[in-house]
């Protein structure tokens, strides 16, 4: 009973320092656009759509075990089709994030099939391929895409009875979105489908054994990280107001992966460090060296790993266990310094007898004494 007792206060605690997490983010989030200026709050507001793409990126890669390196094409297909509504049918801006989702969960349904037979590094050339041959591809469908001239779109404009500016606005319209996004990429991995993809990272085989279908779950991990992709992609064009081939080369997809391993795989908030790595630390590479930033942030990335091989997520815990593994040896050392050994030796006592203890004294003249034998001598025959 005492140890049922005491995990159910230590689950107790633990949801409740959860709930303070939760809820001290949520006003710092909504404080955030009253307190920084329009730009800060556009560059917010761009790591949030960032995160959107991390999250579904990292029910891929993180929870489920495969590669991708055409993740920027998926986000691209998002993009376009909410600018292609908006432009050419004329539809209201929240009408185009469903069918971005759908559109982009088909198309991830599409490109699941070869992760079914292929694995590794010949998964990542077959979605590197997508990011490839995407671009030229919309250049050439000029009259639905724009061409090389790309689309122009309005964005988001904030009602009257708001009473806030377009960058406040849109911040929140998209943290909303970021949030329900994030919540649904976490009741998902709680859920069988999660489980299962799990199961099909750690082992297929014993996953297979155990039930679990791998070209079902495979091919579902596709299509769930496309939408959430495609979501990022409507999200972007909503704020941007503006899309083009070329903000969508493979570069992109190199940068999404290489966040999402700086900010943790297989985590709830590697999503959010790394979506916040993949907008800073470009500009931050551009101001310290104009000539060569790729240089400034290939050394960052190293720098990072480094410090963090589980990423930033990941950080708080490992430098919590290098403290805990470093206290014994601090008390080891404490323990071995002179003025500890010298306290723990007792002091001898004084060689004095006491007056109950009896003095004994052998007389040589007494039989007894002479006939008593050396300790250790052998036993006397009867001849003796």
């Amino acid at each position: 009973m005492n140890t049922i007792t005491a995990a159910l206060d230590t689950d107790r605690a633990r949801r409740l320092r959860v709930a303070l997490t939760v809820l001290l983010a949520a006003a710092v989030a909504v404080g955030a656009p009253f307190y920084f200026a329009p730009f800060q709050v556009f560059q917010l507001t761009m790591v949030l759509v960032y995160a959107v793409a991390l999250a579904g990126l990292n029910l891929l890669v993180g929870f489920g075990g495969q590669i991708s390196l055409g993740h920027g094409a998926f986000f691209a297909a998002g993009a376009y089709t909410a600018a292609i509504m908006l432009d050419r049918f004329d539809t209201g801006h929240l009408a185009t994030l469903p069918v971005a989702a759908a559109a982009c969960f088909l198309l991830g349904l599409g490109f699941g099939v070869p992760a079914l037979r292929l694995r590794g590094l010949y998964l990542a050339l077959v979605t590197l391929s997508f990011a490839v041959f995407l671009p030229p591809l919309l250049k050439r469908l000029e009259p639905v895409t724009g061409g090389s001239m790309g689309l122009t779109v309005e964005k988001l404009q904030p009602p009257a009875w708001s009473g806030l500016a377009e960058d406040q606005w849109m911040y929140f319209v998209v943290l909303a979105v970021t949030a329900v996004a994030l919540l649904l990429a976490r009741n998902l991995l709680r859920s069988r489908v999660g489980r299962a993809l799990l199961a099909v990272r750690d082992n297929e085989s014993a996953a297979e054994v155990m039930g679990v279908r791998l070209s079902l779950h495979k091919t579902l991990a596709f299509a769930w990280s496309a939408m959430f992709a495609g979501v990022a992609g409507c999200l972007y064009t909503w704020v941007i107001g503006f899309v083009s081939p070329d903000s969508f080369s493979f570069v992109l997809s190199i940068t999404l992966l290489a966040g999402l391993v700086v900010g943790g795989l297989a985590s709830l908030y590697g999503p959010l460090l790394g979506a916040a790595f993949v907008m800073y630390v470009p500009s931050v590479s551009q101001d310290v060296s104009e000539a060569a930033p790729g240089v400034v942030f290939g050394l960052l990335i190293i720098t990072v790993m480094f410090v963090a091989p589980t990423g930033l997520a990941g950080l708080p815990r490992r430098v919590m266990g290098a403290v805990v593994r470093r206290l014994p040896r601090t008390a080891d050392a404490l323990d071995r310094t002179p003025e500890a050994a010298s306290a723990s030796v007792p002091e001898a006592e004084p060689e004095s007898r006491t007056a109950s203890e009896p003095s004994v004294t052998l007389d040589p003249a007494d039989p007894a004494v002479v006939d008593a034998e050396p300790v250790g001598a052998p036993p006397r025959t009867e001849k003796e």
